[in-house]
């Protein structure tokens, strides 16, 4: 069953120049992304973003660092696609995430770990709308290589 998530890449990876990179990564895992969107997020979306962590210390801080620059916004979709983003992404703390993980290779620190991505499929659905209207998520599906190729020769 396919399923869709959220994956922002923050303001540190647009500056950085990682968005080639994050991008490249999804797309040899084969996922698809279904909506893609330069902006710079305002403060209400970043506050509804994050609504859990409202009672926390570093609260304002994580919101004036997520409206500080553009930001990439994605809908990413494929099967199981939450636990495979989960597992590219690594741990928030870049001190603790595994090799070869996104945010082991380029975060900075804690709040400069390059991406969010979405913790559950629940989540999933209040975050992308937080980004997105449905008119802008395009589902699709890819055809093999081979297929690809062949319907290729079947227009010559």
């Amino acid at each position: 069953m396919t399923e869709k998530t959220l994956l922002l890449i923050k303001p540190e990876g647009v500056i950085r120049g990682l968005i080639g990179k994050v991008i490249a990564r999804l797309e040899r895992k084969g996922l698809n992304i279904s909506a893609i969107k330069l902006l710079k997020m305002s403060k209400s979306q970043s506050e509804a973003l994050y609504s859990i962590h409202k009672t926390k210390e570093f609260f304002p801080k994580l919101i004036d660092h997520m409206t500080s620059s553009p930001i990439i916004a994605m809908v990413i979709e494929g099967p199981k696609v939450v636990s495979i983003i989960r597992a590219m992404i690594g741990a928030t703390d870049p001190q603790d995430a595994a090799p070869g993980t996104i945010r082991a290779e380029f975060a900075l620190n804690k709040t400069q770990n390059i991406v969010h991505a979405s913790d559950s499929s629940k989540n999933a659905t209040r975050e992308i709308y937080i980004f997105f209207n449905q008119e802008e998520i395009i589902s699709y599906e890819k055809p093999t290589e081979i297929e690809f190729l062949i319907g290729k020769i079947k227009e010559k």
